[in-house]
C-alpha cells in the first residue's frame, strides 16, 4: 500500500463526540476526519448545544447526528445501536469529554466533594472506557479509539485541581485498554493539546493567565489550535500509524519537554 493510500481515510467511518461549538477541539478533529475521505456520525450534547453542532455536522456531510449524553442511561447505547444499523461497522471512535461541576472545577482538590469526583470520573475518563466496550464488537477488522487529556495528568498545573487526578485515569485506561484490544487489531489514543479557548476550558480557575503562560514558556511562543490536534487525530486514525498504540501524543508546542 502506497504512503497516499496509507494517509487516506476513503471508505473509514467514525464517530466524534464532544463538538460544542465552532471553537471545539472535536471539531477540529471532525474537520481533519472529513477531509481525509471519512464518513462521521455526530452527535450534541442536548438541544441547546444542537442549534451550534448541527450545522457543523452539516459541513462535514455527517451520516447520522443525535443527542448524547453519557449519564442518562441508555443513550450510549442508542448511538451505537444506530451505528451497527446504518453502517454494520465502525473504523474510529474520537472521544473529547471532560466536565466537573463548575463549583468544585474552581476549587482545590483537597475540598473536592465524592459526587463532585465520581461525576468527573464517569463523564470524562469511565465514559471512554464503555464506548471502547461498545465500538470492540463493531471494529471487525480492527479500528482506532482517540481521546483527549492534558499536561495536568501528568504534572501539577495550578488551577486544573480536580481534573489532573480524572485525567490521569484516562491516560492509564488507555494504555490497558490499548493491552486488552491490541489482539483484536484495536489501537488506543491518548492527544494530549495544550491549553487552548474552548468552552470547556474557560470553566477552569485563573485560565486567561494558564493561557498567558503557555504562550510565554512554550518552545513554539504560541498557543496551539484545534485545527493542529485534528491533524494529530487524523493520523493516529488513519492506516499510516498502524504501528503506534498505547500512547499520550503532545500537540502543546512543546510546553510538555519542560517540566
Amino acid at each position: 500500500m502506497s504512503l497516499l493510500q496509507n494517509l487516506s481515510l476513503q471508505g473509514k467511518r467514525g464517530l466524534v463526540v464532544g463538538i460544542a461549538n465552532q471553537h471545539s477541539i472535536a471539531w477540529g478533529c471532525a474537520k481533519a476526519l472529513h477531509e481525509l475521505g471519512a464518513e462521521l456520525a455526530i452527535t450534541w450534547l442536548n438541544d441547546k448545544a444542537r442549534v451550534h453542532v448541527e450545522p457543523l455536522a452539516s459541513q462535514v456531510q455527517a451520516s447520522l447526528t443525535q443527542a448524547l449524553d453519557v449519564t442518562r442511561p441508555g443513550e450510549l447505547e442508542s448511538i451505537f445501536e444506530k451505528i451497527a444499523l446504518r453502517w454494520g461497522h465502525l473504523d474510529f471512535v474520537v472521544h473529547s469529554l471532560a466536565s466537573a461541576p463548575k463549583e468544585e472545577i474552581r476549587g482545590r482538590l483537597l475540598d473536592s466533594s465524592s459526587d463532585g469526583f465520581l461525576q468527573a470520573m464517569d463523564i470524562s475518563c469511565h465514559s471512554f472506557i464503555r464506548m471502547a466496550r461498545l465500538a470492540e464488537p463493531l471494529m471487525v477488522d480492527g479500528g482506532a479509539l482517540v481521546t483527549m487529556s492534558y499536561l495536568g495528568a501528568q504534572e501539577a498545573v495550578d488551577g486544573y485541581a480536580l481534573m489532573g487526578p480524572v485525567k490521569a485515569a484516562l491516560e492509564s485506561s488507555v494504555r490497558y485498554l490499548a493491552n486488552e484490544l491490541g489482539p483484536c487489531g484495536i489501537r488506543v489514543h491518548a492527544i494530549s493539546p495544550g491549553p487552548m479557548p474552548t468552552r470547556a476550558a474557560s470553566g477552569l480557575r485563573d485560565f486567561d493567565d494558564l493561557l498567558e503562560a503557555s504562550v510565554q514558556r512554550a518552545p513554539l511562543r504560541r498557543l496551539v489550535t484545534p485545527e493542529e490536534v485534528g491533524s494529530l487525530c487524523a493520523w493516529l486514525v488513519c492506516d499510516a500509524s498502524r504501528g503506534q498504540t498505547g500512547g499520550v501524543h503532545f500537540v502543546d508546542g512543546g510546553l510538555n519537554i519542560l517540566g
